[in-house]
């Protein structure tokens, strides 16, 4: 549903590194400013909305919705920020991934390289966009059916790590961050999803893009039930597996079937446990 997408779409922006998510102040995070307060009132309002229409939601029935963006921006005019460039994102991203349109959407990715040019969230959407036809390449080996090109390396506990290692079994790849919200609120249904089906063969491997691996550390011990293993190389957005299979935002899975080949991508919720389901049977 269009729905799920826009959450894909706000996790995936939320968790851009020159952002700090709207959300409640914890320890060594700061508060979040009046333009992020202002923005997670849009975004919630949004979300209730198109929830309620199941998703199918217009430009026109979210018109009122859609000048909120513009009277945010407009209350903070000349200034050139990070959140206030993706204020504009989130409106870009809105029209193209839930109205599915294409046009003006791009309209708006163009105005917020023009007027937020020089700040660091328009510089990482350049770069992002520039190596767009690469990750395109690299997510395209992921497609379901193919057989996945798996790595060779270590987990936490200097161990082998690999999805072939698991051969017979069905493995998820977890591309994750303890610092991402959105993996942090899946989490728990990957966990339940773990525990019930790991001992009919049910695998997984978490990638974290974390670079400290204390914290990593601490938050798996923290998390009864996360005893599967992990690959840590403490870089990042620039995780080395990260890179190789092309992975923009996070979570991001792939579910791998006993003969190797993927059997689907972004598998959360409900939807995670069903295709594990029919896919040890």
């Amino acid at each position: 549903m269009k729905s799920k997408l826009l959450v894909v779409v706000l996790a995936a922006a939320l968790m851009a590194p020159a952002i700090v998510q709207a959300q409640a102040p914890t320890a060594g995070k700061p508060a979040p400013t009046e333009v992020q307060k202002e923005l997670g009132q849009i975004v919630t309002a949004i979300k209730a909305k198109l929830k309620e229409k199941q998703g199918k939601a217009t430009a026109a029935e979210l018109a009122d919705d859609l000048k909120q963006f513009d009277a945010l921006l407009a209350k903070h005019a000349g200034e050139k920020t990070d959140e206030l460039a993706y204020v504009l994102y989130m409106k870009a991203a809105l029209f193209e991934q839930v109205l599915g349109d294409k046009t003006t959407a791009e309209k708006y990715y163009a105005q917020m390289k023009a007027d937020f040019k020089g700040t660091k969230y328009v510089a990482n959407f350049e770069r992002q966009q520039a190596a767009k036809p690469e990750t395109d390449k690299l997510q395209a080996a992921l497609a379901t059916g193919l057989a996945f090109p798996d790595f060779n390396e270590k987990d936490l506990a200097g161990q082998p790590l690999s999805v072939g290692q698991f051969k017979g079994k069905v493995v998820l790849v977890d591309f994750w961050a303890t610092w991402c919200g959105p993996c942090v609120h899946e989490l728990p249904n990957v966990i339940e999803t773990y525990k019930k089906y790991h001992g009919e063969g049910f695998e997984i491997i978490g990638i974290s893009l974390d670079s400290s691996r204390e914290k990593l550390d601490g938050f798996i011990k923290s998390h009864d039930g996360m005893t599967w293993p992990q690959f840590f190389d403490g870089q990042g957005w620039k995780n080395k597996l990260a890179q190789q299979y092309g992975v923009r935002s996070i979570p991001f899975t792939v579910l791998v079937g006993p003969d190797g080949k993927i059997l689907g991508k972004g598998l959360r919720g409900p939807a995670l446990g069903e295709a594990v389901a029919k896919a040890l049977k």
